[in-house]
């Protein structure tokens, strides 16, 4: 079975080695899932300019989306970055339980946000009226919602590498959650 290795900053191209840089300035390593990415030319760059576009949805809501679609997709390393990620921006060790279920108990517009999102994820857009309804009715706009499927293509093209590669986690690994099935 093909093994898939982290490329070093000394194995990928010059403009690789800038944003290993960068990336390495900024947040104090290099993560497995960004070099990864540099094992094609342009790939991390793309995706970063991508990830990192700007937003009508707050850090915590993008946590959101994060969670549910990682936890949908059976992501382990995406569901273990943001598990860390989304408690540097506020959320308890429970809510981060209760949002990677796609549940927000603790907050309306959350519950709002989750349900939306996981309905995206699990009927590829096509979203029930009552979702729709609770988004908007819970304060989000149109921008929003091309923001809620920005943010979900983003976290799925993550989900989609990990999945087929299964690279080392080099978060602190998320607790397991029981399967959901998309």
């Amino acid at each position: 079975m093909k093994r898939f290795s982290i490329p070093t900053r000394t194995e990928v191209n010059s403009s690789n080695q800038e944003i290993f840089d960068q990336v390495q300035k900024s947040v104090g390593f290099v993560p497995n899932l960004y070099a990864y990415y540099a094992k094609n030319d342009t790939a991390l760059g793309d995706y970063l300019q991508f990830q990192n576009r700007k937003s009508t949805l707050s850090k915590k809501e993008q946590e959101v989306i994060n969670l549910v679609v990682s936890q949908l997709n059976g992501c382990r390393y995406c569901q273990s970055a943001h598990t860390a990620i989304a408690g540097m921006n506020g959320f308890s060790s429970e809510e981060i339980i209760q949002l990677r279920q796609a549940e927000a108990p603790f907050d309306e517009k959350f519950q709002a946000l989750a349900e939306f999102t996981r309905e995206v994820v699990e009927n590829r857009g096509k979203v029930s009226e009552a979702a729709k309804e609770n988004f908007f009715n819970a304060g989000f706009t149109e921008a929003n919602l091309i923001d809620v499927v920005f943010k979900v293509g983003d976290k799925t093209i993550s989900n989609l590498i990990h999945n087929i590669t299964e690279f080392e986690i080099d978060f602190p690994v998320a607790v397991e959650l029981q399967a959901q099935t998309v």
